[in-house]
């Protein structure tokens, strides 16, 4: 449905030119030992994944915005929401953050990545 958008890229871990196939070598995010490990190229077309040396530094920055947006949330639903202690609040955040930490990191790659590329449509033909 949403396939040819960059959400679906950003949200699947999609390549970012075709959409038919993960980036990463393990689809779970929780697999710790290999969250973070990319396919070199696509396998369908050839999409190089790594710009350049030390091209996913970047998603840090993107990570901190996400992180942050996660945080926001959880305060929202706990301290506002459910009227929990600021204590509890905290509490809250920083397990929200630790239980979401691979998707967090993975979300911020592909969205560093689709900053960068965009979808092909003539590339659905191969």
């Amino acid at each position: 449905m949403l396939k040819g958008t960059k959400i679906y890229s950003i949200f699947t871990g999609a390549c970012p030119k075709c959409h038919q196939e993960s980036m990463y070598q393990t689809k779970n995010p929780y697999v710790l030992r290999d969250v973070l490990k990319i396919n070199d190229n696509c396998s369908h077309c050839g999409t190089r994944y790594r710009l350049e040396p030390s091209f996913f530094y970047g998603s840090m920055y993107v990570s901190y915005g996400v992180g942050i947006a996660f945080a926001i949330a959880t305060f929202i639903v706990s301290f506002l929401i459910l009227e929990t202690s600021l204590f509890t609040a905290f509490l809250a955040i920083v397990g929200t953050l630790i239980a979401f930490g691979p998707i967090i990191m993975r979300l911020s790659r592909n969205i560093w990545i689709n900053l960068f590329m965009s979808y092909d449509k003539n590339l659905m033909k191969k």
